[in-house]
Order: C-alpha cells, then structure tokens, then sequence
C-alpha cells in the first residue's frame, strides 16, 4: 500500500533499530496542531502511520443488546483501510463519518454501537486510528472511522498528504451523509473541535456531537455540561445538535443509532 499522494516524493526512509527506538517514540512529547479548515486553503492534519492493523476480530464478542437498530448494526464489519483517494469505495449509498480528538474514544464508541467488542482497536495510546477505515453495515452502508486529531509526529510530506486526502474526503464525498465529532464531556468543544465544525458547516455537511466519558461526571455535572454546550452551539453552530454518551454504562446509544439510522437511510 502506497502512503503517498499522486504528487509526492517519499521522505528518507529511517532503519528501526529496535524496541530502543520504539520506546523514544512512544514516549515524544505530543506536538499541538492547528487544524486548518478546507474552506481556507489548507486542510486538516492528523497523526498518521503507514500501516493499517485493522482486521475483522477472529471470533466476535458481541455485547448484549436489545431493538432492531442493535441488531442491525451487530452485523457491521470491518471493510478496508484508506490510505489515497482511489482506495475509496464508489461514491454511492451512505456513510457517516466519526471524528474527534485521539483520546475522545472513539474505539470505543463504534464498539459500543456496534455491540461489538474488539471490532475497532482500543488502546492506552492515543492516535491508533491510523488510516480511513470504513466498516461496512451492509452494501453501500458504511460508517468511517477518521483518524484522531490533535498531535502531529509526522514528516511535512505525510503530513501534506494527509491534508489533501482528508480535505478532499470531506469537502467531496457525496456518499457522506454526516459526521459524529466525539468530544471528552471534560474537555468539549476545543478549537480544534471547532474548526472541524466551521467545515461542516461551510459544506453545509450535518454535524452531530456526542459528549463521550459521561460516566466520568456525576448526573448533575454531566447534565450541565451538556446544557452549557448546547447554549453555545444555538450561538455559533445552529444546526449541530449534542447528547451525553458513555461506551461504558452504555448511555446514549439508543439516541446515537438513531441518528446513524437518519443518516444511513434506515
């Protein structure tokens, strides 16, 4: 699989020496970013890696579940990996985008609306998601898993490469019908967040927040953290709308599947 662009040169390539170079990896210090919206002249950057581990699991673990949208989204499956823009599927049918930053879990939340345990990678380190990754509901169905944003380890030619494939998939895709933007119900609405948003909407593109971690708050907190950040969506994003939402105690999903339900024509 090529990582890179029509257009690019591959960088150097660095021999790895070892666990000993894997562990200074690991341990470099995140670099913030700004995300650039497409409807200004750059694009988004993400964290990325060449390699996609994406797989379907060898046995799957369902979680218990009850209604038809639980039951229809229990046979998703993983599709393929999307490094370039003819790796795309045909631009047909329907496909819901989840985006967010690299620790919003969202792993954990298409594993949870999925009822599927291990169907996304959940890790400690943030920024697994390397790649497009498009998990099929059915034929021309999918729901696309984006890479997290928020750090930026990579080379300027990955990087630029990011930007086009992203910016394009975004401002293009006629099959995307909507995006989920997963947001830490502690951390919401970063400037990041935001200008995913302002892209959104210059698209015109329907946009629909989950506030994930909400068993981290207590009821009373976490309900005014979702009041508070719908005051300042009637302000500065209209048409977004918002809910709480925990992959552990389960909460949201019915009112999650039943967004991805409106989007994918259910």
């Amino acid at each position: 699989m090529t990582v890179f662009g029509s257009g690019d040169l591959p960088p150097a390539r660095k021999e790895w020496r070892g666990p000993a170079d894997e562990s200074r990896l690991i341990a470099a210090e995140p670099v913030s970013l700004r995300l650039v919206p497409p409807c200004e002249s750059g694009g988004f950057i993400y964290q990325f890696q060449p390699l996609s581990s994406m797989r379907n699991p060898s046995r799957r673990i369902l979680i218990p579940a009850t209604g038809a949208a639980a039951s229809r989204y229990r046979a998703v499956h993983f599709f393929n990996s999307v490094n370039t823009l003819p790796q795309l599927p045909p631009d047909t049918g329907q496909e819901v985008a989840f985006a967010g930053r690299s620790n919003a879990g969202k792993s954990s939340a298409l594993n949870v609306l999925t009822g599927q345990r291990g169907l996304a990678r959940v890790g400690k380190t943030p920024g697994r998601t390397q790649l497009l990754n498009f998990f099929a509901v059915e034929p021309d169905r999918y729901l696309v898993d984006l890479p997290g944003y928020g750090y930026a380890q990579v080379p300027d030619a990955i990087r630029r490469h990011w930007q086009a494939l992203l910016e394009r998939y975004l401002r293009e895709r006629a099959a995307l019908r909507g995006l989920l933007l997963l947001m830490d119900i502690r951390h919401p609405l970063t400037a990041l967040d935001r200008q995913l948003l302002d892209c959104c909407a210059a698209r015109g593109l329907p946009a629909h927040i989950l506030l994930t971690k909400a068993d981290k708050l207590s009821r009373g907190k976490a309900l005014t953290a979702l009041q508070q950040l719908r005051r300042t969506l009637r302000a500065d994003f209209p048409p977004v709308s918002v809910q709480l939402f925990s992959a552990l105690t389960g909460h949201g999903v019915d009112e999650a599947h039943a967004r991805l339900d409106l989007w994918l024509g259910y």
